[in-house]
């Protein structure tokens, strides 16, 4: 496209480009992302203690990594993390924001909902060394806020060692997780919640419908793209969970709660194998990447089924 210029000449129409302002981000995700990454995935490939010239091995590691019984464990692990993670706070945090929405906000006032949402979204805010600080203390086996209670409640006999005991260590985990992550889906939902037409609500309020039946058909369907999207990023992050594991057990005790995450870092740093934590931290990344498109590609798909 040519533009007419004092003289008559004519030059190109001058177009805005993003290019530009995309440039910075571009080359830090290439420095901080990919690079490291390809980097990573060369390691993996190699023999290495982290000092000296690493020796090349091919596909030793992946072939090692196939019949490692404890790196399949941990992926069981992540499993339970992803119900703690995703499953049940997407699930209670609708459960909560429609109550919040459609019956707190209603009956109390929209600075009660306001304030339990905060409350909710609390434990996001905290740093999780000091959150699995503080519920190493209340889960402590002696003198543990929890244990003593029970013993305060008459319920002494209920009391566990519930970091410490294999069978329990990570249902404790799992729980700590839970109360972390739920804030997020709450605050993402009532977000969703506020394009609703309200409306739809007091039409269905006078035509008799309780309050699950709105929840049901009326708030499900409503942010069924909310849902999709913080399906996914709580998925990302359970199976990427670090901090919680590493502040309260460890990975321990006996393995019980060791996740992917944890089993690449205690290879790393601990048995300094880089090469075999590489190819744990490789595996983990192409299975996050995976399930990112996956999701990302159902969410396209049910929003042009909307259409």
């Amino acid at each position: 496209m040519l533009r007419r210029v004092r003289g008559g000449h004519h030059r190109p129409a001058r177009r805005d480009s993003y290019a530009a302002f995309l440039l910075p981000g571009t080359l830090a995700f290439l420095a901080v992302v990919i690079l490291p990454f390809a980097m990573n995935t060369g390691i993996s490939f190699t023999d290495w203690r982290g000092v000296g010239t690493p020796d090349w091995t091919g596909l030793d590691n992946y072939r090692r990594l196939a019949g490692d019984a404890a790196f399949w464990e941990s992926f069981r692990h992540s499993v339970a993390m992803v119900v703690a993670m995703a499953v049940l706070p997407t699930f209670l945090g609708l459960v909560l924001a429609a109550a919040l929405f459609d019956y707190i906000g209603k009956h109390f006032g929209s600075r009660w909902a306001a304030v339990l949402r905060a409350c909710f979204y609390l434990p996001q805010v905290l740093p999780i060394a000091v959150a699995g600080i503080v519920w190493s203390w209340i889960l402590a086996p002696e003198n543990g806020s929890l244990n003593e209670l029970l013993k305060a409640v008459g319920l002494g006999s209920l009391q566990q060692d519930w970091l410490g005991d294999p069978d329990l260590a990570l249902y404790g985990v799992m729980a700590v997780m839970v109360w972390v992550q739920i804030g997020f889906p709450l605050v993402v939902f009532m977000a969703g919640l506020q394009r609703v037409d309200p409306g739809l609500y007091e039409a269905a309020e006078l035509d008799g419908a309780g309050w699950w039946r709105r929840f049901r058909h009326i708030t499900l369907p409503q942010i069924r793209p909310e849902i999709y999207v913080v399906l996914v990023w709580c998925t990302i992050a359970a199976l990427k969970v670090f901090g919680a594991v590493y502040v309260l057990t460890k990975g321990g005790p006996g393995g019980a709660t060791n996740v992917p995450s944890y089993f690449s870092f205690q290879n790393f740093f601990e048995k300094t194998q880089v090469g075999y934590g590489s190819a744990v931290s490789t595996v983990l990344t192409a299975l996050i990447l995976a399930l990112a498109l996956a999701g990302l590609r159902l969410q396209t798909r049910a929003e042009d089924e909307d259409r």
